[in-house]
């Protein structure tokens, strides 16, 4: 191979390494502005928001990778996950969010994943490998993950909001959840019900 050839190859592969990293480098610093691109990736850690400067989530509803419709309903603690199956942190945190929601599913917790930027065929797949026990809504173009823009950057991605008996956005986080962090979030936010 000539020099220009092995150049090439390395340059594809540079580009092919960093496209696929984007969604696990460092959280970038500035909130992405709309119609922004660029993947945002933080650390998983959960950032939990006082019960007082809790803002209302958006009204949420879509029609789930099975062709159900699913919405948010009032009363109940939510666990929204933004994912896609491309995503290597995003199938990484699958069985934690597994787990988790079939731990918490007692308490009345509800787990909606919401897959987005990805083709249909390929989420299903994921979904049926990992048999999450809760639902995911097909929101290719990303609709719902931009409707909480101001609290969870367009582009990021794994993302994770804990929603309370309220409907407010009760925590975040940008990432792959870490399972203590996430459990603990949200048993602090089902123990605020009581």
């Amino acid at each position: 191979m000539s020099a220009k050839s092995l150049s090439l190859i390395a340059a594809s592969t540079a580009l092919a390494v960093t496209a696929l990293a984007g969604c696990a480098g460092n959280q970038q610093q500035s909130q992405p502005q709309s119609g922004d691109t660029r993947f945002v990736a933080g650390d998983g850690k959960v950032q939990v928001f006082d019960a007082a400067g809790r803002v209302k989530a958006p009204a949420i509803e879509g029609t789930t990778l099975d062709g159900a419709t699913q919405k948010l309903g009032s009363g109940t603690v939510y666990v929204l996950n933004f994912w896609a199956s491309w995503c290597a942190p995003c199938r990484a945190e699958g069985p934690v969010l597994k787990d988790i929601a079939a731990k918490t599913k007692d308490k009345g917790v509800q787990f909606l994943g919401v897959n987005f930027k990805d083709q249909k065929a390929s989420a299903q797949a994921f979904d049926r490998s990992l048999q999450p026990g809760y639902p995911s809504i097909f929101d290719q173009a990303g609709r719902v993950l931009l409707s909480f823009q101001g609290t969870v950057p367009p582009a990021a991605i794994p993302s994770t909001l804990i929603i309370d008996g309220q409907g407010r956005i009760a925590a975040r986080a940008l990432g792959a959840v870490k399972y203590n962090d996430l459990l603990a979030a949200i048993d602090k936010v089902t123990d605020e019900r009581g």
